[in-house]
């Protein structure tokens, strides 16, 4: 059958070594369950779930242990059925090594299912009924930085999304994860792909593959051959081309813009495990519960891709590996260029867990020292998107933030090509995190700042407020009591005028007038000491109290 090529190449990028034969040879292997699940209530961008379990409760597999109500998050289930023997904080696989909130189950090595049902024929199925179980399903892309797969269909865009773009470029070095997912459950991805084209009511769906894969190629396109609306396209073995922009870029043309998503341009892109999981939740009824990682490095013996229960410690899934632990320097989740290390072994993996190098001192020597940039250019010939690295490694070094953001360093994917050609061997990505790091403090600092001011604001409106209604309260009462002075002085008048007593007073209005008029020569005499201290002239205030005083005297 003849593979097709993508219309476009990647602008930018380097080749580097694959390193992706250890972990290709073998088929998807299964993994013995490890006795303790550690399940993170937050396993991908966006809001932590709240557990709806207690300690000491039995659980099902594929049970809901972790309930959300933001938009922009995901339910969390139970990976295997066991008791639930802990809920606290644990390290979790983060960038930021800090603990995380998870759910403990001790499994009892039933893996129990709870009852689930699936909908076979999906294609009469409405699409908010399909968005509902992908969203209670707890899918999260499996390709990325995690967003959750519900809310990421449900973002309302101004442009119709017509292609539906199924990313299986894998382009970083030693991930086999996706390649042996294509060759094993080809239908699995189309179905899944085809499910989100209804959704959304996309019109084709374009799966794009780097033409070093050649048998994942064939069996998508056998899985799809019968299919008018589905290609798929062969691209150049390239990285970083497995980035969503650059990945809609590459097969359709289409650039997205800088502060935008690739849905503005009329494309959905999703990773090939995601789309496996969207079959998996519509057609069978199961929540999210696994994943395909690659487990590879010298570090290991039987380097291979595992389906691994979220939750399972990393140790364990090593372990089945074969580790060596005296040959490995380090652990990184992820690939080379964009992954990082990690602290211990006891994290768990989560849906973002695509990649585990046991690496060796053989696999990544110690990095030779940081020497002066030569102003080679080479860094600025392989961004792929099209940023100038020295600039930005200058202002970044400097602390000249501002500089470095006119120059976008929001728009860097932190790929590392530029620091992977780099002759001068700069870590120029640890440099431009810096940067994005206390952009973003010098930026949240702003918006407390911002966010005290109008409060201040607001108090001294309030104190106003009160001081004015005060005062007004006060003048009422002044008021009323002349009201009542004058009203009294007219009806004596006249009673005198006739000849007849005077009425009897209200004895509470008098006794109000009186007690105003007491309050009032208070305040006057307290002005009055006020001014005298500060050296004012005070013959107003002295003429005010004197008439006050005649007032309550009048009363008395």
């Amino acid at each position: 059958m003849t593979v097709k090529r993508a219309p476009y190449k990647l602008i930018g990028g380097v080749h580097v070594p694959e390193h992706k034969q250890h972990s290709s040879q073998q088929p998807i292997q299964s993994l013995a369950l490890a006795k303790r699940l550690i399940i993170p209530m937050l396993q991908h961008i966006g809001e932590e779930a709240k557990p709806i379990v207690n300690i000491g409760e039995h659980v099902l597999k594929g049970q809901k242990i972790g309930e959300v109500r933001a938009f922009v998050a995901t339910p969390v289930h139970a990976t295997t059925s066991g008791t639930v023997v802990d809920i606290g904080f644990y390290p979790v696989d983060h960038p930021s090594q800090l603990d995380a909130l998870c759910v403990v189950i001790e499994a009892d090595g039933k893996d129990e299912w709870a009852a689930h049902t699936g909908i076979k024929d999906y294609h009469l199925a409405e699409a908010q009924t399909l968005l509902a179980i992908i969203r209670e399903a707890g899918i999260a892309g499996m390709g990325g930085a995690g967003f959750p797969t519900g809310s990421k269909l449900q973002v309302k865009q101004q442009t119709p999304v017509d292609i539906v773009v199924v990313n299986a470029m894998e382009c970083e070095p030693y991930i086999t994860a996706d390649d042996v997912l294509m060759r094993e459950r080809a239908a699995e991805i189309v179905e899944g792909a085809n499910i989100v084209k209804q959704i959304l009511g996309a019109k084709q769906i374009i799966v794009g593959v780097e033409d070093n894969k050649p048998e994942a190629i064939a069996a998508m396109q056998d899985a799809s051959q019968a299919q008018a609306h589905i290609q798929v396209l062969s691209c150049q073995t390239k990285y970083p081309s497995g980035a969503a922009r650059q990945t809609v870029y590459i097969l359709t043309g289409r650039e997205t813009p800088a502060h935008g998503r690739t849905t503005d341009v009329g494309v959905f892109c999703l990773n090939v495990g995601t789309a496996a999981a969207i079959y998996r939740a519509v057609v069978h009824g199961e929540p999210s519960l696994s994943r395909i990682t690659t487990v590879t490095g010298l570090g290991v013996q039987q380097a291979a891709n595992y389906d691994v229960p979220f939750g399972t410690p990393i140790e364990h899934l090593l372990n089945q590996a074969q580790a060596d632990w005296s040959k490995i320097s380090r652990l990184i989740v992820g690939g080379p260029m964009m992954g990082y290390s990690l602290p211990q072994t006891s994290i768990p993996v989560v849906k973002t867990t695509n990649c585990i190098i046991a690496a060796t001192l053989q696999d990544f020597p110690p990095p030779p020292p940081e020497q002066a940039c030569i102003r080679c250019g080479d860094c600025a010939q392989v961004c792929p998107v099209q940023l100038l690295p020295q600039q930005l490694l200058w202002f970044s070094k400097s602390g000249e933030f501002d500089k470095a953001e006119q120059y976008h360093l929001d728009d860097c994917i932190e790929c590392g090509a530029c620091a992977y050609v780099c002759p001068s061997s700069i870590p120029l990505v640890q440099y431009y995190r810096y940067a994005k790091g206390e952009i973003a403090t010098q930026k949240q600092e702003a918006e407390k700042a911002e966010r005290a001011r109008l409060r201040f604001e607001a108090h001294k409106a309030r104190l106003a407020q009160e001081e004015a209604e005060k005062e007004a309260r006060r003048k009422a009462r002044e008021e009323a009591a002349a009201k009542a002075r004058e009203e009294a002085a007219q009806q004596a008048t006249l009673a005198n005028q006739q000849g007849t007593p005077p009425p009897a007073k209200d004895s509470k209005a008098l006794m109000i007038a009186a007690a105003t008029a007491r309050s009032n020569l208070k305040k006057a005499e307290k002005r009055l000491l006020a001014a005298q201290q500060a050296g004012e002239d005070t013959t107003a205030l002295l003429a005010e109290i004197e008439q006050l005083k005649a007032e309550v005297a009048s009363y008395q």
